[in-house]
């Protein structure tokens, strides 16, 4: 049914947009009709009016000037439509979900491997809880006072890979780093969704975050909590934070067409089919 309103409001916007471009095509045909509407009302009048017997007058040849008159906005029409018809068809015949839901593993160097495979660091100590609830963070990430911030709701290979990233931000580029959100509840999920696609458009079990293989992080300097996009020094260490998350086999959100430059996740091996089933769970 939702398939069908797409075909036919597509339709009537590539009407709409030869109407625009080529108006004069338009005058002929509605002149057909016009005028094939007048002659038949008038050859309806005199029947009316002619006796019993009298032979009926002969049909006219409108309906073959009006077939003619229609071929070329007819023809504008389909050449406008090809190119919205063929990317609708491709979308409606492959699987549609959010960025983010392929599990394909991305490789990371051989260094950063031997690191994983041979240290278990040690998440950081936690931030007092009022860096988390100032103005201008609430601005900035609604809701962030309470997302959860515990290591151990996340997946143990995914904590090990975004504290490798902390590491590595620290010792290579100088940036402190801090988990603002890691595991995250369905219901929170459908809170956030609620509140627009400018903070998420996944609903629950759409996300890696119900999975615990999704976190987002920002920066700290001199004890205070930096988020904003718009300084410069936080968005170079965006920046050089998603090059080093891709390093260790993380997706980094900054590369999607909705950029979320905080946020990472592992794709981890088989998690896709769990989401599917999740989400046609009643």
């Amino acid at each position: 049914m939702q398939a069908g309103w797409i075909w036919l409001g597509v339709m009537l916007g590539c009407m709409a947009l030869a109407a625009v471009v080529f108006p004069g095509w338009w005058a002929g045909p509605w002149r057909q009709l016009g005028g094939r509407w007048r002659h038949r009302s008038h050859r309806r009048l005199r029947w009316q009016r002619a006796p019993a017997q009298a032979p009926r007058p002969r049909l006219s040849n409108s309906s073959a000037g009006l077939r003619a008159s229609w071929r070329r906005p007819v023809a504008t029409i389909v050449v406008l439509a090809l190119p919205v018809v063929g990317v609708l068809a491709w979308s409606l015949s492959t699987p549609r979900m959010l960025e983010g839901f392929d599990d394909s593993l991305t490789a990371s160097d051989e260094r950063v491997a031997q690191l994983l495979a041979g240290e278990q660091l040690v998440p950081p100590p936690p931030l007092p809880p009022d860096v988390f609830t100032t103005a201008e963070v609430e601005i900035e990430r609604p809701m962030l006072a309470l997302a959860d911030r515990r290591w151990e709701q996340m997946d143990p290979e995914f904590v090990q890979r975004l504290l490798l990233v902390f590491k590595i931000m620290k010792e290579e580029h100088g940036y402190d780093m801090v988990l603002l959100e890691g595991w995250r509840s369905p219901e929170r999920q459908n809170l956030l969704a609620a509140r627009g696609a400018n903070v998420t458009m996944a609903t629950a079990w759409q996300s890696y975050h119900q999975w615990g293989l999704a976190a987002d992080c920002a920066f700290v300097r001199q004890g205070k909590l930096v988020i904003s996009e718009r300084e410069p020094w936080a968005m170079e260490g965006y920046r050089r934070y998603g090059e080093v998350a891709e390093r260790v086999g993380l997706t980094w959100g900054g590369r999607w067409q909705m950029m979320d430059l905080g946020h990472v996740e592992w794709r981890k091996p088989g998690i896709r089919e769990a989401m599917r089933a999740a989400r046609q769970t009643p």
